[in-house]
């Protein structure tokens, strides 16, 4: 099955894909929005502030250019007019620059989120190779890219028609007026020429944006295969959890089994289920759950008990409920106090009879369990 396919990619890309992507810098971006945002922008710029640029032109040509004959024969002195003529000149453009770079920043981020990816920026021998790069001029993104350019030279030809035949007469009309207002009159023609033809620009744009957010969708799209790849590496194999959970199992139970010989006695059924009870008399807390298990489980523990000198005592009916009721390092639930009070006076009894050499007590008898305790 070929999984690479475009027509099995029919499934939405997971989060996980799309996290991938973006870490790759794989993201949808438009440089039709980007150039119609910096060109409105400029042009919007230029239009305001047009008066003021041309009285700085002005004022420019005024004291920059008007030497007298020791200051051009002066090589200290014109270095001082050529540097104080650039500062003047950076000045009028310093808020276009100023401009540019804010919305060189916010265009982008407005489509596609704010990214940095240094494997996108890492150069790649393969995007060098011109044999390589042929393929990519037919292909569905080169041939839209070459429809984009012509109609972007289209539309900008007819809007640039439109405006010269709008504001022929007033270009015309510049030469009769005064130094000043030719300048200012100019400069404001071609403010509102420049923010007419950036405007024209949307329709590219508005083209292209969703054009971008379609392309990039459609490239991350996956096949049912490649999902459930990803979901088993992300999950993980059944082998492999199974196996985790065996392991997981086998801890548990070895760190169950070194809790045994800590017990103060093993409740038994007395072969298929086994109960160690641990109970600090010095403490105010009930007897507390430490292993429990039952047929293979069960002879284990009493294998380790029987190891560790620890007394099993067979209740059937307690070791079942206890079995049941109380989970491992839990405390015995209080409808069963009475009845491991019962074994746990037999313990203390049996111990103290073997330390003194007395005669050993006699298990305890029917030891009652309440009902909502009782289990088959």
């Amino acid at each position: 099955m070929a999984e690479d396919s475009d027509q099995e990619k029919t499934e939405e890309p997971t989060s996980k894909r799309l996290e991938d992507a973006k870490k790759k810098g794989q993201i949808a971006r438009s440089r039709e929005l980007n150039t119609f945002a910096m060109m409105i922008a400029s042009a919007t710029l230029l239009l305001m502030q047009g008066e003021e640029i041309g009285k700085g032109l002005l004022a420019m040509m005024r004291t920059e250019f008007q030497l007298s004959r020791a200051t051009i024969f002066d090589p200290a002195s014109i270095t001082l007019h050529f540097k104080q003529e650039m500062t003047d000149g950076f000045m009028l453009v310093a808020p276009f620059f100023a401009l540019m770079v804010v919305v060189a920043i916010i265009a982008p981020i407005s489509l596609g989120g704010w990214i940095f990816s240094w494997e996108a920026i890492s150069p790649k021998l393969e995007k060098m190779d011109p044999i390589k790069g042929i393929p990519r001029l037919f292909a569905m993104r080169g041939v839209v890219e070459m429809l984009k350019a012509l109609l972007k030279i289209l539309l900008v030809f007819a809007v640039a028609a439109a405006l010269y035949r709008s504001f022929i007469g007033e270009l015309l009309g510049l030469g009769v007026e005064s130094v000043d207002q030719s300048v200012e009159h100019s400069l404001n023609i071609i403010g509102t020429c420049f923010l007419l033809l950036s405007a024209s620009l949307v329709v590219i744009a508005m083209i292209d944006v969703p054009y971008q957010l379609w392309d990039h969708s459609k490239k991350l799209k996956m096949t049912l295969q490649e999902i459930k790849d990803e979901h088993k590496d992300s999950e993980g194999s059944p082998e492999v959890k199974g196996r985790q959970r065996r392991m997981q199992m086998d801890m548990a139970q070895n760190r169950m089994m070194s809790e045994v010989p800590k017990a103060d006695v093993i409740v038994t059924n007395p072969s298929h289920y086994a109960v160690a009870l641990r109970y600090d008399q010095n403490s105010n807390s009930a007897p507390t759950l430490v292993a429990k298990g039952v047929d293979l489980i069960a002879a284990q523990i009493r294998n380790v008990a029987i190891g560790a000198d620890v007394p099993l005592v067979a209740s059937p009916p307690l070791a079942r409920a206890l079995y049941y009721s109380t989970e491992l390092d839990k405390e015995i639930p209080q409808g069963l106090y009475l009845a491991v009070a019962q074994i746990l006076a037999y313990v203390y009894q049996l111990k103290a009879a073997q330390k003194n050499d007395w005669r050993a007590p006699l298990p305890p008898g029917d030891i009652q369990v309440p009902d909502e305790f009782k289990r088959d």
